[in-house]
C-alpha cells in the first residue's frame, strides 16, 4: 500500500521547504484559474456585448439611406471607430484575416447575437486593430476597432505581480527555515559529538526555544555523564590502589618461599588476579586521558599485527584515516587480534576504506562460535567454554573492551563466521 511518506521528502529541510511551497503554489494555481475563469471572462463578455451594441448601431446606419457622410462621420467618432458600410478595393483579404487572428469564443457569440452568424473576426499581423466583417443588404460592411477594446490585455499584470510577492514570501520563509534548520543540524552535530567523546567548539543553544531546551537538555547530560565518568574513575583509581598492596605484598611473601609446585600454582593465580584487575580497570576507565584527534588508523592496524609476529598478514590500504582515540582503537584492535590468536593458530586482518565507514575485519581458522551466541560473546567476563578451551588464560573482556571502544565513537563491533572456517569480528568505525 502506498504510504504518504514513501512519496514525500525524509529531511526535515525538505519536509519544510514543502510545506511552504505547497500551500502557495495551490493558492496561486486556485486563484489564477478563479481570475480567469470568472473575472476576466465576465469582462470580456462585458466588452464583447459593447462591441456588439455598437456594430448594431453601424450595420442599421449602414441599411439606413437617410445617413449621410457626415451621419457615418459623426457615429465614428461617437463610437471611436473606423467602418464602411462596403469593403474598399484595396481592402486586406478575407481569407488573410481568417488565417492571422484566433480569437474566444465570447466575442463571437455576442457579435453573432445581434448580426448573425456569418461573422468574420481577425487581425492583420503587427496591426493592433480589430478587423470584424459581417454582411449588409447583399455587401460586406467592416468595423476596425483597437484590439484594447475587445479584450483586456493586461491581465497578465496581475499574475505576474502574484507570482513576485509569493516569490518574495517564499525567500523570506526560506530565509527563516534555514536559521531554525541550521540551529537543529548543529544541535545533531553537537550530539553526535558528545556520543563519540568530543567536544563542539563553539556550540551554544540557538535557534527556537524548544530547540534551545533540547540543546540544553543535552548539555546538561554530557555535564552529568562526565561528572560521573570522572567520580568512577577517582573511586576505581582508589579500588585499584588498594587492591594493589596486599597482591604486592602476596607475591613478596610466596617469593620468600622455598620452591613448590603448590607455591607456582599460587603465584599463577597472584598473576591471573593482576591481570584481570588491569584489564577490569581498563575497562571502567574508557581509556582516560586519550584525546580524540584525526590519526593513521591504518598504520596502527599494521604495527600491531606486526607485533603479533609475520603469520598475521594485513590486506587492504594502507592509510586509512579516521578521527578518534588513538590509544583506545590500538587497544581494541589488540584485543580483537590477541582474541582471534587465543584460539586458533593462523589470522589475518582486511582494511576496508569506504565512503562512509572503515572496516577492520579480523579472521581466524578457530573453532568459531555458534551465531545465536555471537551477543552474548561481548557480555563483560563471558567465557564460552564450549567453543573455545576452556585452559586459555583471559578475562573474558577483549570483546567487551573492543565493542565499547567501537561505540564510543560512534561505530560498532560484530561477529560472524569467517571464511577461514572460524570466528570474524568487524570492527567499523564513521569517517
Amino acid at each position: 500500500m502506498l504510504r504518504l511518506r514513501d512519496i514525500t521528502p525524509r529531511g526535515l529541510y525538505a519536509r519544510s521547504l514543502l510545506l511552504i511551497l505547497a500551500p502557495v503554489l495551490l493558492i496561486l494555481s486556485l486563484m489564477t484559474w478563479y481570475y480567469y475563469s470568472s473575472h476576466i471572462a465576465e469582462v470580456n463578455r462585458k466588452l464583447g456585448q459593447g462591441i456588439a451594441r455598437d456594430a448594431a448601431l453601424i450595420r442599421d446606419a449602414c441599411l439606413n439611406p437617410s445617413y449621410g457622410p457626415a451621419d457615418h462621420l459623426r457615429i465614428q467618432n461617437l463610437l471611436e471607430t473606423e467602418f464602411n458600410c462596403s469593403l474598399p478595393p484595396d481592402a486586406f483579404p478575407t481569407e488573410a484575416l481568417r488565417r492571422s487572428f484566433a480569437y474566444n469564443n465570447t466575442l463571437n457569440s455576442e457579435l453573432a447575437a445581434r448580426l448573425g452568424n456569418d461573422i468574420i473576426i481577425g487581425q492583420i499581423p503587427r496591426d493592433a486593430k480589430l478587423h470584424i466583417r459581417f454582411p449588409v443588404d447583399g455587401s460586406t460592411a467592416e468595423i476596425m476597432i483597437d484590439r484594447k477594446r475587445a479584450l483586456v490585455i493586461n491581465a497578465h499584470f496581475f499574475i505576474v505581480w502574484v507570482i513576485f510577492f509569493s516569490l518574495l514570501m517564499v525567500a523570506v520563509a526560506v530565509g527563516f527555515l534555514n536559521q531554525q534548520v541550521r540551529s537543529i543540524l548543529r544541535l545533531s552535530n553537537a550530539a553526535r559529538a558528545f556520543g563519540r567523546g568530543r567536544d563542539l567548539e563553539g556550540f551554544r543553544p540557538s535557534g527556537a526555544t524548544e530547540v534551545r531546551d533540547a540543546a540544553r537538555a543535552i548539555i546538561d547530560m554530557k555535564s552529568r555523564l562526565t561528572a560521573f565518568a570522572d567520580q568512577r574513575t577517582a573511586m576505581l583509581a582508589g579500588v585499584s590502589h588498594d587492591l594493589r598492596t596486599p597482591l604486592t605484598r602476596l607475591k613478596l611473601t610466596l617469593a620468600l618461599m622455598p620452591e613448590s609446585e603448590d607455591l607456582k600454582g599460587a603465584q599463577s593465580d597472584l598473576n591471573d588476579m593482576a591481570m584481570m584487575l588491569d584489564e577490569y580497570l581498563a575497562f571502567a576507565r574508557g581509556e582516560e586521558g586519550d584525546e580524540p584527534a584525526e590519526f593513521d588508523l591504518g598504520a596502527t592496524v599494521h604495527h600491531v599485527a606486526a607485533s603479533f609476529g609475520p603469520h598475521v598478514p594485513v590486506s587492504g590500504p594502507q592509510t586509512l584515516i579516521v578521527q578518534g582515540r588513538p590509544l583506545a582503537l590500538k587497544r581494541a584492535v589488540t584485543n580483537l587480534l590477541s582474541n582471534a590468536l587465543k584460539y586458533a593458530s593462523h589470522a589475518r586482518v582486511t582494511l576496508v576504506d569506504g565512503p562512509h565507514w572503515a572496516e577492520i575485519i579480523v579472521d581466524d581458522d578457530g573453532p568459531g562460535i555458534a551465531p545465536e551466541r555471537h551477543e552474548e560473546a561481548f557480555r563483560p567476563f563471558s567465557r564460552l567454554d564450549e567453543a573455545r578451551n576452556q585452559n586459555a588464560s583471559g578475562s573474558g573482556l577483549g570483546l567487551t573492551l573492543a565493542r565499547d571502544t567501537a561505540r564510543m565513537h560512534g561505530g560498532d563491533v560484530r561477529l560472524a563466521s569467517s571464511p577461514l572456517g572460524g570466528l570474524r569480528a568487524i570492527l567499523r568505525l564513521p569517517h
